[in-house]
């Protein structure tokens, strides 16, 4: 038998001796000729080990590796090698679902210890194994809010991520949720036209900081929607925690956000993580995995996975939520790059992106070319309305190794700076759109 192919000739006429056929193509007998494809695949010869190196490496090539001063949800971050080094070893680089817990103490603990730092950066009480990505981690606690308020109502800021909405949108199709979009004012939410919508309103959602980068001021807004019975749902980048209040000071109900700018790649877009956490009522309405810690017959501490009985595996079309798995080795990546760093780390690394983004902004408003439309706080990322072609401004970048800010249309451009960028690419990077005509 091939080194590489489970089945001889002999088992193939087997199994199809087995089940009454004579050749494979039998099994799609049923499809109509005029749709199947009838010519050579064209796959080519096997390649050597050497051979198929070289041609990987050529393919590879085609990638661009440029500066990235662009940011609108995915950041260029750095990510230590001891999360490398760890997240590839074998006992955690498997798909496995630690339902055994005996057997599965290793796994539970980390996803434990996962749990924690997100209860710790956020101040939430309580949160689960991680979620796909932040946007629909959002999604899945405008359900919780759905199910806990028995209302159909929901309202989005509009300076909610427009992916995020879309998001949104899709996984409220089927629940005949009726979305209201909160206005924008000057690049921020214009909560004074909250209290004109949330009557009846199951939650707010909103995004801090939002698609612009600028920082909303959320003071107040939980005590409104709780006097009217809603929820308040905060999606935030968790770096921003190191520097801003806590979505538990805001009083939020659901806090969510992807874990990208915690040291994952980019990736060609994951994999990634979000997260979600939130109040001790709102807990069964929570959708995931949840681990906790407990005791076992010999009084030893032991990690399992609880409240079993709100998910798919148990309760299925009543569950809270359809989600079955989790991204668990990423939300590993987090704990260890989180434990790598110590909370002063944390802190210094979103000082770097912050002292990067504020610097960056000055030099550029040097330029005649930019102003600034809304003059609001921000911390790694900002928008400013640009006076020129931004699609001939963007080709004139990537040319000169630099992939710009992402055009919001009208001339606004928003960019992004992470720990990464160096004082000597911002000016690089501002001296070649100064030169730009």
């Amino acid at each position: 038998m091939h080194k590489y192919l489970p089945h001889t000739k002999h088992d193939i006429e087997h199994m199809l001796e087995t089940i009454g056929i004579k050749r494979i193509d039998d099994l799609t007998s049923h499809i109509p000729k005029s749709l199947k494809y009838n010519k050579p695949y064209g796959i080519p010869n096997q390649l050597s080990d050497l051979e198929l190196t070289k041609e990987l490496i050529e393919l590879s090539s085609k990638n661009k590796s440029l500066t990235i001063f662009r940011g609108f949800g995915a950041y260029d971050v750095y990510t230590p090698s001891i999360v490398k080094s760890l997240t590839s070893r074998q006992e955690f680089l498997t798909s496995y679902t630690p339902y055994q817990p005996e057997v599965s103490q290793g796994t539970l603990q980390y996803i434990f210890e996962f749990q924690s730092m997100i209860c710790e950066i956020t101040g939430m009480d309580i949160t689960n194994a991680s979620m796909y990505d932040g946007p629909t981690a959002t999604a899945e606690a405008m359900f919780m809010a759905l199910a806990e308020t028995k209302r159909k109502k929901v309202l989005l800021s509009e300076t909610l991520h427009p992916r995020t909405i879309e998001i949104i949108k899709t996984y409220g199709t089927y629940r005949d949720v009726e979305f209201v979009m909160v206005p924008e004012s000057h690049g921020v939410t214009h909560l004074s036209e909250l209290k004109n919508l949330v009557t009846d309103a199951a939650a707010f959602i909103v995004q801090n900081p939002n698609k612009y980068g600028h920082i909303e001021n959320l003071d107040g807004v939980a005590d409104l929607l709780h006097e009217n019975n809603a929820l308040f749902i905060l999606n935030q980048n968790p770096q921003s925690l190191a520097l801003l209040k806590t979505p538990q000071a805001y009083g939020v109900d659901i806090a969510t956000g992807d874990l990208q700018s915690l040291g994952m790649p980019l990736s060609f877009g994951g994999a990634y993580a979000g997260y979600l956490a939130t109040t001790k009522k709102l807990i069964r309405k929570m959708p995931g995995r949840i681990c906790g810690v407990t005791t076992d017959v010999d009084g030893k501490r032991a990690f399992v996975l609880t409240l079993q009985a709100r998910e798919q595996h148990i309760r299925r079309a009543k569950a809270n939520s359809n989600i079955c798995s989790n991204q668990s080795l990423m939300a590993l990546s987090v704990a260890i790059y989180l434990s790598s760093l110590g909370k002063q780390g944390f802190i210094d690394i979103a000082h770097l992106s912050l002292n990067g983004a504020h610097y960056l902004k000055h030099e550029l408003l040097k330029l005649p070319s930019f102003k600034d439309p809304f003059k609001q706080p921000h911390l790694n990322e900002f928008t400013l309305k640009y006076e020129g072609n931004t699609k001939s401004l963007d080709d004139y970048l990537v040319e000169n190794g630099f992939l710009g800010p992402v055009d919001l249309g009208d001339g606004l451009l928003t960019f992004a700076v992470t720990e990464k960028r160096t004082k000597q690419e911002i000016d690089s990077f501002v001296r070649l759109i100064g030169d730009f005509k």
